[in-house]
């Protein structure tokens, strides 16, 4: 899968069901997605969205999700 800022961030959580909590660890405000609210959030959401609420620059982000991605192959 390519992750890119318009990759839907449901997308990415269904073929890597993990990554929310490797997603908090990595940053706090990731807690967001594992609540109700997040969850309805996160239908709509892109990575674009995720990089615009945390405050993390999008290449970081995307960098972070590649090496989280990778290290679990």
């Amino acid at each position: 899968m390519e992750i890119n800022s318009n990759t839907k961030l449901t997308d990415i959580l269904a073929q890597y069901p993990w990554l929310p909590d490797e997603l908090v660890k990595m940053d706090s405000r990731f807690k967001i997605i594992k609540t109700p609210i997040g969850k309805m959030m996160l239908k709509n959401a892109t990575v674009a969205d995720a990089v615009e609420k945390t405050g993390l620059s999008q290449e970081v982000l995307l960098a972070e999700l590649q090496k989280l991605i990778d290290a679990r192959k």
